[in-house]
């Protein structure tokens, strides 16, 4: 218990520094929070238009898109402002072997590693997904809560799917390239309704490329309330954070220190 205390102390300071440093600038700050809400508002406005010419989309209608995007926006932006330095990031350091810094400290490797940087842009994700839950209706105060008890694990699911991508580094070398693609599509995919897909491909966006837990899942268990797919869905967060601690310190064996020399600040 102490050993888990000290290490969510740590956290804590590491999240603070990092706002700290990033506000050191208040202009850039405010300018990337602020560009990346009105980018995540063009691609709305792309479906708000798009449904008011169909109405309704296999099942899905403009109220769904809604708390679509305030789920994924809200568990994306916070995975990300916390968790920075995952996929391309992570897969970056392993290859230019930049781990060795972090190897030399005392704190648990991984999470040291993946919550050392923070992305600003995405407090900007953060507020577009509260705003467009504000459009959803569902203000009961048992719907507010599934929305926060869906949103972490969706958000430990995408950290932890984009952990799994940067360390295929360790396998193949310069991987940056395919895990950032890997997180994107990730990403792409929750952002459409799942009635598109069927066969094959919906297999992969709840299983290999859990899109669906970060989106459609969630949706659904906010609507329907229900409790035993919330439960599933923590599950699969377990499950998909056990295999990314198996594949990142698996392939922390495989690891060859770097030669760089690193200043970290």
């Amino acid at each position: 218990m102490t050993t888990l205390k000290s290490e969510f102390a740590f956290l804590r300071a590491l999240v603070s520094v990092n706002l700290s440093s990033a506000m050191e600038y208040r202009a850039s700050f405010i300018t990337q929070i602020l560009f990346m809400f009105i980018n995540n508002g063009i691609y709305f406005v792309f479906w708000v238009i798009f449904f008011e010419q169909f109405g309704n989309v296999r099942g899905y209608e403009i109220t769904d898109i809604f708390l679509l995007f305030a789920v994924v926006s809200f568990s994306y932006g916070i995975g990300n402002m916390f968790a920075g330095n995952t996929s391309a990031e992570l897969a970056y350091l392993i290859a230019q072997g930049r781990l060795d810094y972090y190897l030399a400290l005392p704190k648990t490797l991984l999470s040291h590693v993946i919550f050392s940087r923070m992305k600003v842009s995405t407090i900007g994700d953060v507020a577009f997904g509260l705003l467009a839950y504000l459009f959803t209706g569902l203000f009961h105060p048992l719907e507010i809560a599934l929305y926060v008890l869906v949103t972490i694990p969706a958000a430990l699911i995408y950290v932890g799917f984009a952990t799994i991508a940067g360390s295929l580094a360790f396998f193949m070398g310069n991987a940056r390239y395919a895990s950032q693609q890997m997180a994107n599509s990730l990403l792409t995919f929750a952002l459409y309704p799942h009635t598109l897909f069927s066969g094959g491909v919906r297999f992969l966006l709840y299983t290999l490329l859990p899109a669906a837990m970060i989106g459609a899942v969630p949706m659904q268990i906010i609507r329907d309330h229900n409790w035993w797919l919330l439960l599933g869905l923590w599950s699969a967060t377990g499950l998909i954070w056990a295999a990314a601690i198996t594949i990142f310190y698996g392939g922390l064996r495989r690891y060859e220190s770097g030669s760089a020399l690193n200043v970290n600040v």
